[in-house]
């Protein structure tokens, strides 16, 4: 007996280490790393200001805000970018934008400022605006592209002419606290450092100017700061398999309309329509359909036939965000089978290749004008595709969960995915003894009893 008490007593010194390491893991693993994507490490947001020209009491610039993230686009209301003046500075006039406040200008006689304010924010105008407003690259209602799905779209200018000023490179001193949100929190800006004056080549490229004083702010994103619960979630089924898992309970939170109203909309509720016409579409803050998950946006991955020499999954993408049309989405997801993508149907694809040889991440998105507006939650919200795959004979099979994918992101914000145990398994695989260290534990603690009476 004292045997098997001796047994008992290392096995459970063994449980209650593993118990404390789990608690520890657990205590770490929501920390600032979080705002260090892998999949895009240098992705950022960069702010440049051009100064073109000086003026009698300060300067003509040009700022241009560059969206050089791979796959996180800034939606729809769009940018505002903030900062504070190192003097006494006003802004004159602007074009391609427009500050939020006036502020005080009740020190100036006549030609009044645009703005007066000690820390002004700027927005972008909208589509539309009188051309006389205008300058390259503004007036798309604050909305860029991520720099994968169109460059082209990605940069955002306005021109601004500021008084009370430097006049000369030695006079002039640098905005400082920049602020950049878009369209929530999320994003931190460092200092603006003055670098060497942009370039820039004339409309019949036979002459290049450039800027009399440049300085670059770069913003960098982190998924904690702009929300501090995650915003979508993956489920995974497949032909092989009855069962569905489901997203995790509660993945983005546990809202309740007992113990907090309105925080979600039954979707059989007599109200519905009428809470829906009263928040209105594209509100930063969601309003989601009362589900397990509490997501705004469920990806769920189905792999749907398996061939001779190639297998196929579905994708589809749901919204159960009745404020918000997801306008631009895109998915990122991670899979070693992406080396041998064959076709993709209804979706736009590129090869991300974070890690320079291995090609396991892909970007998805809608085909312009076809599926690229992910409508609110309704019986349309939602998009779909399937992807082919051709089989590697050297790696490829289906036990083990191979054929889920190991991470994805929608809209740049990473996905809440099942725990892998949960993943459907082949049927002819062999059953999972997952004992639980609970379950040990009890064992353990019983066996020490019984000896104790005995």
């Amino acid at each position: 007996m004292g045997f098997y008490v001796s047994i008992m007593i290392k096995l459970f010194s063994k449980v209650s280490y593993v118990i404390l390491l789990l608690c520890l893991l657990s205590c770490t693993c929501f920390t600032s790393t979080e705002a260090y994507d892998a999949l895009d490490p240098n992705g950022n947001v960069t702010v440049k200001w051009d100064i073109m020209s000086w003026s009698p009491d300060g300067y003509v610039a040009v700022v241009t805000i560059y969206n050089f993230q791979k796959y996180r686009h800034i939606q729809a209301p769009g940018w505002s970018l903030g900062w504070t003046w190192a003097k006494k500075e006003i802004i004159w006039t602007m074009i391609g934008g427009q500050a939020t406040d006036q502020g005080d200008c009740s020190r100036f006689k006549g030609n009044i400022p645009h703005c007066c304010k000690k820390s002004p924010t700027v927005v972008d105008l909208l589509p539309g605006t009188p051309y006389n407003q205008q300058i390259a690259n503004c007036c798309k209602g604050g909305v860029l592209s991520s720099w994968v799905q169109d460059p082209t779209t990605a940069a955002s200018s306005f021109q601004l002419s500021v008084g009370a000023a430097g006049t000369t490179n030695k006079t002039v001193r640098v905005p400082k606290n920049f602020t950049l949100n878009a369209p929530g929190p999320g994003y931190t800006c460092g200092p603006a450092n003055i670098v060497k004056p942009s370039k820039f080549m004339t409309a019949d490229k036979r002459r290049v100017t450039q800027a009399l004083m440049t300085w670059n702010v770069t913003c960098t994103y982190s998924q904690f700061l702009a929300q501090k619960s995650p915003t979508c979630c993956v489920s995974l089924s497949s032909f092989y398999n009855d069962t569905v898992v489901p997203c995790p309970r509660c993945a983005c939170g546990c809202q309740s309309n007992i113990t907090q109203p309105g925080s979600c909309v039954e979707l059989d509720s007599p109200y519905l329509a009428s809470v829906v016409s009263r928040s209105g579409t594209n509100s930063y803050t969601p309003l989601v359909q009362c589900t397990r998950h509490m997501c705004p946006i469920r990806v769920h991955w189905h792999v749907k036939v398996n061939y001779k020499e190639y297998w196929r999954v579905k994708i589809t993408i749901t919204n159960f965000n009745y404020r918000m049309n997801y306008s631009n989405w895109n998915l990122v997801a991670q899979h070693p089978n992406f080396d041998n993508l064959t076709q993709i149907f209804s979706f736009n694809y590129e090869s991300l290749n974070p890690y320079a040889t291995i090609n396991d991440t892909a970007m998805l998105w809608g085909i312009k004008f076809y599926n690229d507006l992910l409508m609110q939650a309704s019986p349309v919200g939602n998009v779909q595709s399937e992807v082919l795959f051709r089989k590697d004979k050297s790696t490829f099979t289906f036990d083990k969960g191979w054929a889920f994918p190991r991470r994805i992101y929608f809209n740049g914000d990473n996905c809440v995915m099942p725990p892998p145990d949960a993943y459907p398994w082949l049927p002819n695989a062999s059953s999972r003894h997952a004992v639980s260290l609970l379950f040990i534990l009890a064992t353990s603690l019983s066996a020490l009893v019984l000896h104790a009476h005995a």
